[in-house]
């Protein structure tokens, strides 16, 4: 795929990362900020710090009071926002071109001076919002609890991926300003940053203005602890069921996988399409259109960093079936896909879906400095955005059948069942360990 977007990378003396890929079809220019902290560098006893920061950012900083960076920008035609999730936090906007200065200005102050401005009552006021956004969004929401039931089977005990971005009641509640403070001093700085620009500046012109803004704020002293070992698939299937009053049952079907960007974890992404990651995927047309035993499945790779990804399938029962039918259909389809391999047609299918997806995402301009940001923060590869498609394209249909036989054996899945119909809760794990959106819906301010 001959993908040739302009990539012009520098770092600052102060280990700032900046990209600028310049775009002059528009006259304006994306800011995209990603820093290297989620929830999986949050310590026991202090989950939900990360997403705390992403509401404790827009409250004001040493030269800006709290709402103020909303009001200059969207004053000036922008539109912005920021989310969180478990490898990194990103704060990004896009302005017109002349609002560009107004933009660094406001992100250099606060990715620079926040805690100037960071106050008790500030940090009340936020812990109380983000309370809040945990019960609309997850206690009180049909399947609400089900990925933190997810996380707490598929993760071992301390493992960083075990807790949610949205982090406990319990966690929010005890933390204090200088917990705070401290964790914002530990990572909110510029050689754990990477600042991506995308639109229309020149690259000189870019670095030069991120210099202005950034270059005088202070590295950080704090050095990165080393990644996590990859983690070996469960070595027996683990079963989480729970009671509630939900409009269906629903299984939620997980499995560890690779590390995001190996060849392996892009094998293994394809066998998730090839079963339920599409329209066409084997269990959409068996369980939906022939048997009509579900009313929907879904299925999708979430690619990580720290020792390991996650592959997860939803599979909506039809009312009047059994469960553990629709399970049967799941583990007979992984078990003929690892011993045939996909057909010609179905991984032809799933990539004119990838290349469909990835040419849609570079052809929007917020999300291509997105991807940029992220492809350097977590892999140092921001020229990925031209070659991770046919890094793609060249998976073999032995791969795929290999990543399924070695990741996707059923006796290494997790299942976690919300089940209608009864009054009390069976055993499983613990509901306060974690909670979480799913990937579509990341943390983000309303």
């Amino acid at each position: 795929m001959p993908l040739d977007y302009p990539i012009h990378r520098r770092t600052l003396p102060n280990g700032l990362r900046v990209v600028v890929s310049p775009d002059h079809t528009v006259p304006n220019v994306t800011v995209n900020i990603w820093v290297g902290v989620g929830s999986r560098h949050e310590s026991p006893g202090r989950t939900g710090f990360a997403h705390l920061f992403e509401h404790l950012m827009f409250q004001g900083s040493r030269s800006v009071r709290s709402g103020e960076h909303f009001e200059a920008l969207m004053a000036q035609g922008g539109r912005l926002n920021a989310t969180t999730w478990f490898d990194r936090t990103n704060y990004f906007e896009t302005v017109p071109t002349g609002a560009l200065e107004l933009a660094l200005w406001l992100e250099a102050d606060r990715h620079g001076h926040l805690l100037d401005a960071l106050t008790q009552e500030n940090l009340d006021n936020q812990r109380d919002v983000v309370k809040e956004e945990k019960r609309q969004r997850y206690d009180n929401q049909p399947y609400g609890t089900a990925l933190i039931e997810v996380y707490a089977a598929v993760f071992p005990e301390g493992h960083p991926y075990r807790h949610p971005t949205i982090g406990s009641m319990a966690d929010l509640d005890a933390a204090d300003l200088e917990d705070v403070h401290d964790f914002f001093r530990r990572f909110y700085a510029p050689d754990n940053t990477v600042l991506t620009l995308c639109g229309d500046v020149e690259p000189e012109e870019g670095f030069a203005l991120v210099e202005r803004y950034f270059g005088d704020l202070g590295a950080r002293s704090e050095p990165a602890r080393p990644r996590l070992p990859q983690l070996e698939p469960l070595d027996a299937p683990v079963r989480v069921e729970r009671r509630r009053q939900v409009p269906n049952d629903r299984l939620h079907v997980a499995f560890r996988l690779p590390v995001d960007e190996t060849d392996e974890f892009l094998a293994a992404s394809l066998a998730v399409d090839c079963l339920a990651g599409l329209s066409t995927s084997r269990l959409a047309r068996r369980l939906v259109r022939r048997e009509q035993s579900a009313l929907g499945v879904h299925a999708s790779a979430w690619g990580f960093v720290d020792g390991v990804s996650l592959g997860l399938v939803v599979l909506d029962v039809a009312p009047g079936t059994d469960p553990a039918v629709v399970e049967d259909a799941l583990v007979d389809e992984l078990t003929r896909l690892a011993a045939e391999g996909p057909t010609e047609v179905e991984l032809e299918t799933c990539f004119a879906q990838a290349e469909r997806a990835w040419l849609s995402a570079l052809a929007s301009q917020e999300e291509r400095a997105d991807l940029i940001s992220r492809l350097t923060l977590l892999h140092d590869d921001p020229e990925g955005v031209n070659t991770q498609l046919d890094r793609l394209l060249a998976v073999t249909p032995e791969q795929v059948r290999l990543a399924t036989e070695r990741w996707l054996d059923p006796r290494s899945r997790a299942t976690v069942a919300f089940l209608t119909d009864a009054e009390v809760d069976g055993p499983g794990v613990d509901p306060g360990v974690a909670a979480e959106r799913s990937a579509d819906t990341e943390e983000a301010l309303a």
